[in-house]
């Protein structure tokens, strides 16, 4: 065996294991300098993402991979740790590292006056660790520790300015919300394990009888994962924790919220696959019931994002709200994918979705860099009490263009071409749908031009006249995310064959995944 198939097959522990020891060197690479920590923070990074790469260029082509700790023999009865891979897995680990490096990047200038900077990147490098491990993990008890292990970290971060009560709040909000849900997680777990003694997914998806109970199962797991990705009504915590926390710390809870997504597309299109066309209330297919109550809160998250977006002044809380009409975008596409299951824009709606979750990390993720870089050279929040930055911050206003372009869905950017998937499969369903869809993308570009004249061309402030452009290290990160949105914009179709497609067919053709672990259905 190869040096390199080596490093293939063991590719799923290092993914794991690098940032999660790394963030235990954090304090020793810290004493040594702060820029030496800064560098081995992006070296450790840079190393995930290679493996991450290698796992990709094997599992795209060739299909899921299994990694196994502890008795590789699944036919003896021990306690063991299995991921499985498949090519939604890879595409939200490359999502998840993209989001990290980034958030690195623009941490070093951000943060350079802050204390307790070592604390942050151990915190960062956990959130990571625990946001792969979600997305690799062939075991939903596995799936339920590494959330539990993103909810604490996460909630550290959140209350990384500690002196502000704001983020205290937020961070307490957090925690709440995140501890309640896992106390239904584990519940739903019990309930898994007491009919079917097994928790992996594989194994269960190909035992699961959709009982009664099972039922309630699914009811209890989208109503967690829906509420830490940050899905209507259960969206209150995240305009809190994205406005009150470090741009940087935003971008590596998106990572988290996202990881969460995931969870919910697991579940529904891998775990109940099989059952989906069963029968439930009133004699529907229980993938049409769900569907469109999956629709419905995609709907209201939508319409309460957009329309609270409206009336903010705080400019991170403003896209705080954005972000949950975002999500909204990306549900809407999921229930439509599972209202329509069987039919040719049932595969379109999820291609959508899944394309869309790249491009709210990119676009969003790029509104709160600008945001925080605004706010690190003017120390304001509030849109009353800046204007006129265009005359000084050149870079950062191009970037906050392509920003509000992106999530507004406007072409030639990345984010019109994925709400173009969603619309047309939307319209097929119910026109109705599409059409809000669509006035929403509308209204939420009005808000983000409003801003945009606020902010960058109204009169400048007389306490504002000695504000310069963000350090290079912001803008870098700003610019990273800005080209991107750009070229995947203008080439959408090599993003959509390369990694869109294999990630939608590989939820859907369940039974491959399944196969893997259990040896056929």
């Amino acid at each position: 065996m190869t040096v390199g198939e080596i490093l293939l097959q063991h590719s799923p522990a290092l993914i794991i294991a690098i940032p999660l020891f790394s963030a235990f060197l954090i304090p020793l690479f810290g004493r040594i300098h702060a820029q030496v920590r800064n560098i081995f923070v992006l070296v450790m990074l840079g190393l995930t993402s290679c493996f991450i790469g290698l796992l990709a260029s094997d599992v795209i082509p060739h299909g899921p991979r299994i990694y196994i700790f502890g008795a590789q023999d699944l036919n003896i009865p021990v306690v063991r740790i299995l991921f499985e891979i498949d090519s939604m897995s890879v595409f939200m680990a490359l999502i998840t590292v993209m989001l990290a490096i980034v958030a690195v990047i623009y941490s070093w200038s951000f943060l350079k006056k802050e204390d307790g900077v070592d604390k942050y990147y151990t915190l960062l490098l956990l959130v990571v660790t625990s946001a792969l491990g979600m997305e690799l993990t062939g075991d939903i008890f596995n799936f339920f520790v590494f959330l539990e292990i993103s909810c604490i970290a996460s909630c550290a971060l959140i209350a990384f300015w500690v002196e502000e009560g704001e983020a205290l709040e937020a961070a307490f909000k957090y925690i709440v919300i995140s501890s309640v849900g896992a106390l239904f997680f584990l519940f739903a777990i019990g309930i898994f394990y007491a009919q079917y003694n097994a928790l992996n997914i594989a194994t269960l998806a190909s035992v699961l009888q959709f009982t009664f109970l099972d039922k309630i199962t699914i009811v209890v797991l989208i109503m967690v994962l829906g509420m830490k990705a940050g899905l209507a009504p259960m969206h209150m915590w995240m305009p809190d924790a994205y406005g009150r926390a470090p741009p940087s710390v935003t971008l590596i809870i998106m990572s988290a919220t996202l990881a969460s997504f995931y969870g919910v597309l697991r579940i529904m299109f891998t775990l109940y696959g099989n059952v989906l066309t069963t029968s439930m209330r009133f004699s529907l297919p229980a993938h049409v019931l769900i569907g469109w109550i999956l629709i419905a809160l995609a709907v209201m998250s939508i319409l309460i994002g957009v329309i609270m977006a409206l009336i903010q002044t705080d400019l991170l809380r403003l896209i705080g709200y954005t972000a949950v009409a975002e999500i909204g975008y990306m549900f809407l596409a999921v229930g439509t994918s599972i209202a329509a299951l069987g039919t040719s824009y049932a595969t379109v709606a999820l291609q959508g979705g899944i394309f869309h979750l790249l491009n709210d990390a990119l676009d969003i993720g790029l509104l709160f860099l600008v945001a925080g870089a605004i706010y690190y050279v003017t120390k304001k929040r509030s849109l009353d009490d800046i204007g006129g930055l265009a005359r000084t911050m050149k870079y950062t206003t191009v970037f906050f263009i392509v920003g509000l372009l992106a999530v507004a869905g406007m072409p030639p950017l990345n984010g019109f071409t994925s709400k173009f998937l969603i619309y047309e499969s939307v319209y097929q369903l119910n026109p109705i749908l599409s059409i809000i869809a669509l006035l929403c993308s509308i209204l939420m570009l009005a808000i983000f031009i409003k801003v945009f004249y606020a902010a960058f061309l109204g009169p400048e402030r007389p306490s504002l006249t000695d504000v310069k452009e963000a350090p290079r290290s912001m803008v870098l990160a700003m610019g990273i995310f800005a080209v991107l949105a750009v070229i995947i914009g203008l080439f959408p179709n090599i993003v959509i064959d390369a990694v869109v497609k294999p990630a939608a067919d590989a939820l859907l053709d369940h039974a491959q995944y399944i196969s893997m672990v259990v040896g056929g259905i």
